[in-house]
């Protein structure tokens, strides 16, 4: 029995959550502060966090941010829990810094966002920045979408729970856990109900709003109305790279929300009105079709999210789509969506992508092709060799602060301008069919 054993027993089968880590620690005065700070500094030291890749290599936004037309554009989708807009902030820093940024706009821009197919109701905020490096030229233009203000009023249904007439009597950290569930756990439950259009619509013109205007064009502030990608968006859509992020929840949404502007752009004489215009041109539409759009999927979670719903709307059919000699390549929405599942083996709410997922469950005319990204972010702690434990709450949202999400991000991987950091600390294997 050692001395971790003598001063603190633990009974068999006992789950060690971060808190209880604290309460062992702190009830074993008798050892001393110095081991705990020994073992604390040990963590620190050995670093052997995993990160595995696996699937087809994948350029990072770095490459491309000097253009000689073009610009490169980035949104940001948010997954549940209430957000308030800035919740990118430490993020986009991190990746500023990553891609050598070193100017940012003074003030953002924050559209209301509206949509005709949603009228009268208030689909939330996109706020944009624009970042660049005066020296060598570099540019990118950051699309920070929330969402929140459509959920916020049905999650109010919950208040009285978090009140002084019932929180008072829960135990303190009973009473932390709660409110955090009351905050999360309504949002796929409501995404699955009415408030699903609006989330869609509200990622639909987030996505219009990055393809159809530069930052120079893009109104301050206020409500407005994308209105599709018509004749005046062209250039934009040829020449510019889209790059899109999404947490959690926010996996489903932005495969919804492709698969939602697929099945319009094919269906557009079926939701025209008066008041509504033609969503896309043919031209614009021949030159979204040429595009490739690189998804990060932080906490990725369509698997479970999957579960119980309707298949899409084309599906099965990729090489038909998306094989040049394909029947229906000219009815394709993009060239690639290229999605890159980042999971944490300690996120109790995320998953990879297994193997055939994508040609049963996403839509065909997206062409999707799969990577997943097999990452600890959350330390493993290993007292003594008596057990290991991670924080699951940090497994699922530090993604967008870990260092190595970011250079894959900026970097990419199994390529020349792959970082130092992710040839030493991660290891690829390239798949091919």
């Amino acid at each position: 029995m050692n001395i971790f054993t003598q001063c603190c027993t633990i009974k068999t089968g006992c789950l060690l959550s971060s808190l209880s880590i604290a309460v062992l620690l702190s009830g074993c005065a008798g050892i001393g502060k110095g081991v705990t700070e020994a073992i604390l500094e040990k963590t620190e030291q050995e670093d052997t966090r995993v990160c595995q890749v696996w699937g087809k290599p994948f350029a990072g936004i770095d490459v491309n941010l000097v253009k000689s037309k073009g610009k490169t554009k980035m949104l940001f989708v948010h997954g549940v829990g209430d957000h308030i807009p800035g919740y990118t902030t430490e993020f986009l820093e991190k990746l500023a810094k990553a891609l050598n940024l070193s100017v940012r706009s003074e003030s953002q821009k924050n559209i209301e966002l509206a949509a005709p197919l949603v009228p009268g109701k208030k689909l939330g905020n996109l706020r944009i920045a624009h970042l660049l490096n005066e020296e060598n030229g570099k540019e990118l233009t950051f699309y920070e979408l929330t969402w929140s203000e459509i959920t916020r009023q049905e999650k109010a249904l919950l208040d009285f729970d978090n009140s002084g007439e019932y929180d008072f009597r829960r135990a303190r950290v009973n009473s932390m856990l709660k409110r955090f569930s009351n905050d999360t756990g309504p949002d796929p439950i409501i995404y699955l109900g009415q408030s699903r259009e609006a989330i869609l619509a509200a990622y639909a013109q987030s996505f219009c709003w990055m393809a159809s205007r530069d930052w120079e064009e893009l109104p301050s502030s206020g409500e407005h109305v994308c209105l599709g990608l018509d004749d005046s968006a062209i250039d934009h859509i040829a020449n510019d790279d889209y790059v899109v992020i999404s947490h959690s929840l926010g996996s489903r949404i932005v495969i919804d929300g492709m698969q939602r502007i697929a099945h319009l752009l094919a269906n557009q004489s079926k939701y025209a009105t008066a008041t509504i215009k033609v969503a896309a041109t043919e031209k614009s539409m021949a030159a979204l079709q040429n595009k490739r759009i690189p998804i990060f999927m932080l906490s990725n979670q369509l698997p479970m999210l999957q579960m119980g719903r309707e298949l899409p709307e084309v599906a099965g059919q990729q090489a038909s789509y998306c094989d040049p000699k394909g029947t229906n390549y000219h009815k394709r929405m993009v060239s690639e969506t290229s999605l890159i599942a980042f999971s944490d083996p300690n996120d109790l709410l995320s998953y990879g992508i297994p193997p055939g997922y994508s040609d049963k469950y996403l839509d065909s005319r997206l062409c999707a092709s799969i990577t997943n990204v097999n990452i600890n972010v959350a330390k493993v702690m290993d007292a003594f060799g008596l057990t290991d434990v991670a924080n699951p709450l940090e497994a699922h949202v530090g993604y967008g602060q870990d260092d190595r999400v970011i250079a894959l991000i900026a970097h990419g991987i199994g390529n020349q301008q792959t970082s130092p950091l992710i040839k030493q600390r991660c290891e690829f294997t390239k798949t091919v069919k």
